[in-house]
């Protein structure tokens, strides 16, 4: 019943676009609270990571095609650009899967672009089940845990409420930038 409840707030978290509690807040309450392995800990949170986003992106994905005529060409002119530089697209992939920045946004614009989601998803999997072994082996470190503060501090914190409202500003510039002007490509009426 553990590993639902687990699963199931993550999973839920996940499916957030924005101001969701991060996931490692969640999983340093399990450990702290349950004493569950680090191995299922760290598996069932970072699969109920992935799928959640998965979710995020085909939800995007489907509100896609009621994005006005120009915001789509240019999304599908910045997918092009994207996936023609396949090396890029590995390190990009990269850096995303380890950095602790907030995923949400770049999943809605990956879903948005229409760009692959499986091999996205699997190196986001990938770099969750890393970072989220370093937070699970951290919080046994710990003596006791305030799960209000770490909650509040997410939704409260100036930085964090301004990473936030950056990321969302950052989808939505995404949308606005004539990509084929910007790379010198002439877009397909």
């Amino acid at each position: 019943m553990v590993y639902l409840t687990l699963f199931a707030i993550v999973f839920g978290v996940n499916l957030l676009p924005a101001f969701g509690p991060p996931t490692w807040s969640i999983i340093v309450f399990f450990e702290l609270n349950h004493s569950l392995p680090i191995w299922a800990l760290v598996g069932v949170a970072a699969t109920a990571s992935a799928l959640g986003r998965l979710s995020l992106a085909y939800g995007a994905r489907l509100f896609a095609g009621k994005l006005p005529q120009k915001m789509q060409s240019n999304l599908d002119t910045a997918r092009d650009a994207i996936q023609s530089r396949k090396h890029n697209v590995w390190i990009g992939l990269g850096l995303f899967a380890l950095s602790p920045l907030p995923s949400g946004q770049l999943f809605m614009a990956v879903g948005l672009a229409r760009i692959p989601l499986l091999s996205f998803t699997a190196a986001f999997f990938l770099g969750r089940t890393v970072s989220y072994t370093i937070y699970a082996l951290g919080a046994r470190t710990l003596k006791k845990s305030e799960l209000g503060d770490v909650f509040s501090e997410g939704f409260t914190s100036p930085w964090g409420i301004a990473l936030q409202i950056a990321m969302l500003g950052l989808l939505v510039a995404l949308t606005q930038v004539d990509w084929a002007k910007l790379l010198g490509k002439s877009r397909n009426p």
